[in-house]
């Protein structure tokens, strides 16, 4: 028993006692994100700045064919006028799926269009990457970073952004840049920010960490569009199941007063 203890405080002080947590073979940093824990929810102007970022430096290569256009109204998301997004969307092409289009014809997309996909074989799907990369791992695989911290996808990918150090080396004809959070500690994917590359209209910081940590929970939102309405719902279901909890206390003890206080009299 007491090995196993020790060995639980390991691992909870090996999971806590640094600023950043392991991610596979690289350092995830961790960000305060304002989604995060039980009370957050998305910063609407962080978003707006996300998807700034994410149009002008990410979609060159990334797609997103799993947002449509119409989801940047929502005002639990990026809660950006019709007529805004409509303009947006016009910067991208669909396939044309009218009745006398051809076989390789595009057109502008619109509200009801999605995102295009990815316009390179090696460049994921930004849709969902938020979630499917986890950040924090624990020590050994063992979770509890995660059940603290969450899966960590909004940092990893922030990390990931400011994790180049500037070395590069080839191999087979390709380019490989040293990036201290994606796991091996090289990647093939050039920087692709480096501060200052945009100008926000709200005059927020532009510098490399905060466009990085703008579009990643910009990613975040589009990978977890409902987290604000199900942190809701489940912050009501747990004050419903706490009032029930105590209707159902009080009502056991109404219902066995009576025989719990009866008088050995009248056993």
């Amino acid at each position: 028993m007491k090995k196993i203890i020790l060995t639980a405080l390991a691992a909870f002080t090996l999971t806590f006692g640094s600023a950043h947590a392991a991610g596979g073979d690289g350092e995830t940093v961790d960000y305060d994100f304002p989604f995060e824990g039980p009370f957050g929810s998305y910063d609407t102007a962080q978003l707006q700045r996300g998807l700034a970022v994410y149009h002008n430096v990410c979609a060159a290569c990334h797609g997103m064919e799993y947002v449509y256009f119409r989801n940047l109204t929502e005002p639990s998301g990026p809660n950006m006028p019709p007529e805004m997004v409509t303009e947006l969307a016009s910067n991208y092409f669909v396939p044309d799926d009218s009745l006398d289009a051809q076989p390789g014809d595009e057109r502008e997309a619109g509200l009801t269009d999605r995102f295009p996909g990815s316009q390179m074989e090696t460049a994921p799907d930004m849709s969902l990457l938020a979630k499917a990369r986890a950040g924090f791992h624990g020590p050994y695989g063992t979770g509890i970073s995660q059940l603290i911290n969450g899966m960590g996808g909004p940092e990893y990918i922030a990390s990931v952004l400011t994790g180049y150090t500037g070395e590069e080396r080839e191999e087979a004809g390709v380019i490989y840049y040293e990036n201290t959070a994606f796991p091996g500690g090289w990647i093939a994917m050039a920087p692709p920010l480096w501060g200052e590359d945009i100008e926000h209209a709200d005059g927020a910081p532009n510098d490399l960490e905060s466009l990085s940590v703008d579009v990643a929970a910009f990613l975040m939102w589009a990978a977890e569009p409902k987290l604000n309405q199900r942190k809701a719902f489940g912050l009501t279901a747990v004050l419903f199941l706490g009032l029930l909890t105590v209707l159902l206390y009080l009502t056991n003890k109404k219902l066995w007063h009576d025989v719990k206080h009866r008088r050995s009299d009248d056993a």
